[in-house]
């Protein structure tokens, strides 16, 4: 099968364009084309000569995903889907499918400050399933299938962009299923294509890298020269429970990620976000604040706190508004910037894994493959 046309970037089209004589600028015409119209075959492209695009068909792909299951909430403003990556039937060995999340935001809701616009969110999959293992995590506990290609990355974005689902996607958080800088060379290339002017020419300020903790790869990014968001996995203020709470975890330590978020700020001038996700009884004392916010004081960042969704990890509970609340002061309260992250999907268990857990469980309905249409 020809390869996706999305895991070059575009100077390798233009690369292969200048090997059959065609000019440079027909590597722009076909991004636009896949890109911003959303096209997914090689004749909706008119403005191309018949020739290049049949030689083009031969290629490479265009083909979308098809989506296996759809839920909504949220009056519509949250929509989850699973996309088939083309592996055998639900529940079956070898099913290979993962979940993306569109998040509008009504400015007129209160969840905007007055005068902010209204914006378009994407969440998306890196890999199929993960291998980090946190306890609270449903994908971790799906265990690891395979790394997404760029083409299988971009895909979940333009499944939202493409046809009569609404306004543009302003925003794209890589916080689906999956670790991104576990798969790093994909995930930079579908971030530059997200970003290129060329491309689908998002702000780089609109895109989040999000990781569970992986110090190299951190270092890594901090020198790719972009301006992209990133949000660092704690969960603990000390090592021996992160360590419980994601057990690959290893000889990673809280001052490692420190060092390298310290790094990320200064060689990008952006400031990083520490994700905590709040267990009832586990992580959420008081005395566990004061602890976290001794090592984060002072840094360019913010603390995103998350009150756990009951999604996997046998036990674990959410602590109560009270709790969430009480650690959140302790944070502040010690000069650390803190907020609690607001919830969207919660009655169509938006959290990462559960709709695909669900359709293999037999749980959820999958729906009618939808018509991608070619914009």
């Amino acid at each position: 099968m020809p390869a996706h046309l999305l895991d070059d970037s575009l100077a390798d089209i233009e690369a292969r364009l200048d090997a059959w004589g065609e000019p440079a600028y027909r590597a722009r015409q076909i991004a636009r084309w896949v890109l911003r119209e959303g096209v997914t075959t090689f004749e909706a492209m008119t403005d191309l000569p018949l020739p290049l695009r049949a030689r083009l068909a031969e290629a490479y792909t265009l083909e979308p995903p098809a989506e296996l299951a759809r839920t909504d909430a949220d009056d519509g403003l949250t929509t989850k889907v699973l996309l088939d990556l083309g592996g055998s039937e639900p529940g079956a060995p070898g099913f290979d499918a993962v979940e993306a999340v569109r998040m509008d935001y009504d400015p007129e809701s209160p969840e905007h400050a007055p005068g902010t616009r209204g914006r378009s969110t994407v969440c998306v999959s890196t890999q199929a399933g993960c291998a980090m293992g946190c306890v609270f995590c449903a994908t971790g506990q799906q265990g690891f299938t395979r790394n997404l290609t760029t083409s299988e990355i971009l895909a979940q974005v333009l499944h939202f962009t493409r046809g009569a689902e609404g306004r543009p996607v302003s925003n794209v958080v890589f916080m689906g299923m999956g670790e991104p800088l576990a798969n790093y060379d994909p995930t930079l290339r579908a971030v530059r294509w997200l970003i290129d002017s060329r491309g689908l020419d998002m702000r780089a300020r609109g895109v989040t890298i999000s990781t569970v903790g992986l110090e190299g790869p951190i270092r890594r990014l901090a020198g790719e020269g972009l301006q992209v968001g990133l949000t660092v996995s704690l969960h603990a203020p000390d090592d021996d429970l992160r360590r419980r709470l994601i057990p690959t975890a290893g000889g990673v330590t809280i001052d490692g990620l420190l060092d390298a978020s310290r790094e990320y700020v200064e060689r990008t001038g952006r400031r990083v976000t520490f994700a905590y996700a709040l267990l009832e009884g586990v992580n959420d004392e008081p005395e566990q604040a004061r602890r976290l916010a001794e090592r984060v004081r002072g840094m360019r960042a913010h603390v995103n706190l998350i009150p756990y969704n009951p999604t996997a990890g046998e036990g674990l509970r959410r602590p109560s508004t009270a709790r969430v609340r009480a650690f959140q002061r302790e944070l502040q309260a010690a000069g650390v910037n803190a907020t609690v992250r607001i919830e969207r999907g919660v009655e169509i268990a938006a959290a990462c894994g559960q709709l695909r857990t669900d359709v293999v469980a037999g749980n959820a309905p999958p729906v009618a493959v939808l018509d991608s249409g070619t914009a």
